[in-house]
């Protein structure tokens, strides 16, 4: 028994010595630095790191001995000894101190491993440049109303405070959306612009794309053109294997019908089930070589219709001295038995009468030419504002700005959706100073431009709704589900349950229920800030307003994910290939609809193009605007590692092999078509409104 008692004394006092001396020991941290892979992006400054866990800090520390541990792309490896263990790390402060230099620097992430091998991950991807201290917590995503510790609410709240001064609300034009406060590029924060944003502010412009086309000699030509020779050898500039194919059949009926489909606005066309009482085409026109009626294809439901009554009374411009026209057509279009979408019928206004004569294919060859190029020069108009200005830049910039104003870096939509708002705040301050402005490009050389240009943004304003902007909705209210050889629909709506799938499987292991959904209070803000300032507070969008269901999250994320990525590149990627060919999108036309037959040739076709100066300049901002940023990233890259838990870094990898799978199907379909569709292949599809 008295051996027994010794033998419990002497293995208490070995474990309470044990435990003395571990709690006085040194612990020691492995901190690996990582600094992204981008322009400009390293250091030669001394660089400081604090940990911070549950038990307490470590010393400010300096790491490194010399000034090249932080260079582009590089990784460095420190240790960081402690008195005591820290316990669970919570977050990690940076100050960058420059002596000599005073360079930005930009981590990508820094990891920790404890002294019992537990690794800790702290996502940082933003620039540091003041010498101060930055704080970054730990990747994992919490929820506001999740947070338990007061120090990191407190932080969590200090982040978002320090955001919303940063990135603050602007009205840019009165019933436009709201765009965010800025100067010019140098005043964006630093996260949000190239690092060599001189040069690019230089390359953004319409005089640099004339020079690196060789277009300059011509770029102040007033006159108009004489021959369309003249017009073929300009387009010899810079050629495209569709801007070919678009100058060879740019007159053909079928490539013209092909267009509302799969060119580079498939916007417009929609089942037509009746005929509207203003385009009185007759409803037994048979309709050749067919020998069927048009009430009989109607019934079939191969009629389709293009109204652009949204142009109607629009106000042209000006330019250099001649007024210009823009017409707001009627386009009847057939599904043939050869599944092409044929045109049948074209009224330039939309009040019909005796002086707006309704053309048709049996009409004398340069008739149905001109009243086709009045089409589709509308069709570039409405396209470039609308479509392309309105409902993906402007409203992927409202999203870029509520999401840095509500949600901090911890939150899981954030870690969504960040990669989709690269770039796209400097390249809208870019494009309202160098295309919308009073003497931007857009505004001096297309029909719409000036205070036509306002009405016409006012208009598409009023008829935007939330179902356009989600395509499964707006292919279906279009009735075009069953349309033939539709690419940008059967692309489309493939890439949009990719991206479904993706956003259900990372947000539901956030939100357990449709109650998180409902009492997440920075959720909540960031949908009401882009109710507000993006969509006006018009509850007759259907934007909605408040999240109530996980369901109803998942799909509006899922929009703002598709809008900012493909959306944006089936509306802009093609835009040289269709335009750079100028009589087959003219920006504007230098004489008034005809309002007789007969009376078109090929001269009157010169007459009415767009001078030469106007082309050239055109032919240069489709150019810039089509050409890919220097440093994309594309849907399929997720180079920045926002989400550190194992569950939303599976579901990355399916989404990732979700689109390769994706793209191979759509290069082995195009390698059976005439005319390749690429503009969803998610291999070139940016993650961003980049350009």
């Amino acid at each position: 028994m008295k051996g027994a008692l010794w033998t419990w004394f002497w293995c208490f006092l070995n474990a309470f010595f044990s435990v003395a001396l571990r709690e006085n020991m040194n612990a020691e941290y492995q901190v690996t630095v990582y600094t992204q892979n981008v322009t400009f992006a390293g250091t030669k400054d001394d660089v400081y790191i604090t940990l911070v866990g549950q038990r307490g800090s470590s010393k400010h520390m300096k790491m490194g001995r010399n000034k090249f541990f932080f260079h582009r792309g590089h990784e460095s490896t420190f240790i960081v000894t402690c008195s005591a263990d820290l316990g669970p790390l919570l977050q990690i402060h940076l100050e960058k101190r420059g002596v000599v230099t005073k360079d930005k620097w930009l981590p990508a992430k820094v990891e920790v491993r404890s002294p019992h091998g537990k690794l800790y991950t702290f996502p940082i991807y933003h620039w540091l440049t003041k010498k101060q201290n930055h704080f970054f917590r730990e990747g994992a995503a919490v929820l506001d109303f999740q947070e338990k510790n007061p120090q990191m609410f407190k932080m969590r709240k200090k982040e978002l405070e320090k955001r919303k001064n940063a990135y603050r609300w602007a009205v840019y034009k009165e019933g436009m959306p709201l765009c965010i406060k800025a100067n010019g590029l140098m005043s964006l924060p630093p996260d949000d612009r190239y690092p060599f944003t001189r040069d690019l502010e230089f390359a953004y412009t319409g005089g640099a794309a004339l020079a690196k086309l060789g277009l300059e000699s011509l770029s102040k030509f007033t006159n108009k053109w004489k021959c369309m020779r003249d017009i073929e050898n300009l387009y010899k500039y810079h050629v495209t294997s569709i801007s070919d194919y678009a100058m060879k059949y740019w007159r053909e009926d079928a490539f013209f019908g092909y267009q509302f489909l799969n060119g580079v606005n498939p916007m417009m066309i929609q089942l037509c089930k009746t005929l509207p009482s203003k385009f009185p085409v007759p409803l037994d026109m048979i309709l050749s070589p067919s020998r069927l009626t048009l009430r009989s294809e109607m019934k079939r439901g191969n009629i389709f219709l293009c109204d652009y009554n949204i142009l109607d009374g629009v106000e042209t411009r000006t330019i250099n001295g001649r007024k210009q026209f823009l017409t707001a057509p009627l386009v009847l279009l057939h599904k043939n038995e050869y599944n092409q979408m044929m045109p049948i019928a074209i009224q330039l206004n939309q009040k019909p009468g005796i002086y707006n004569p309704i053309f048709f294919p049996t009409d004398s060859e340069y008739d149905w030419l001109l009243a086709k190029m009045y089409v589709r020069s509308a069709d570039f108009n409405l396209h470039e504002l609308n479509f392309h200005l309105l409902r993906t830049h402007l409203l992927a910039e409202v999203y870029a700005v509520a999401l840095q104003r509500n949600l901090p870096r911890v939150h899981p939509v954030y870690k969504l959706l960040i990669r989709h708002t690269r770039y796209t705040l400097q390249i809208n301050i870019l494009a309202r100073s160098n295309l919308i402005s009073k003497s931007g490009i857009v505004t001096q050389f297309t029909a719409s431009g000036g205070r036509g240009m306002l009405t016409l943004m006012d208009r598409s304003v009023s008829s935007l709704t939330y179902r356009s902007l989600c395509i499964p909705d707006d292919i279906a209210d279009r009735g075009l589900e069953d349309v033939p050889n539709f690419y940008y629909r059967d692309d489309g709506v493939k890439l949009w349950n990719i991206m479904h799938r993706f956003v259900y499987g990372v947000l539901s292991f956030y939100y357990r229920n449709d109650w998180m959904v409902q009492n997440d209070a920075e959720l909540q803000n960031w949908i009401q800030d882009i109710f507000e300032n993006g969509f006006l507070r018009r509850r007759e969008t259907g934007i909605p307003h408040k999240f109530t269901t996980l369901a109803e999250l998942v799909k509006f994320v899922t929009m703002v994910m598709f809008t900012c990525s493909a959306q944006h590149a089936a509306v802009n990627s093609g835009q040289y290939d269709f335009y750079g060919w100028m009589p087959n999108a003219p920006s504007t036309m230098q004489e008034p609809p005809p309002t007789q037959k007969g009376r078109a040739d090929e001269a009157t076709i010169l007459s009415t193009l767009p001078d030469v100066e106007t082309t050239v300049n055109i032919i240069a901002t489709v150019w810039l605007l089509s050409m890919e940023a220097a440093d994309a990233r594309h849907l399929h890259e997720f180079v920045e590692e926002h989400f550190t838990e194992d569950f939303p870094n599976s579901k990355v990898k399916v989404f990732q092999q979700e689109l390769k799978r994706l793209s191979r199907v759509i290069q082995r379909r195009n390698k059976g078509l005439e005319l390749p569709y690429n503009f969803l292949d998610p291999k070139l599809v940016e993650n961003s409104v980049a350009i």
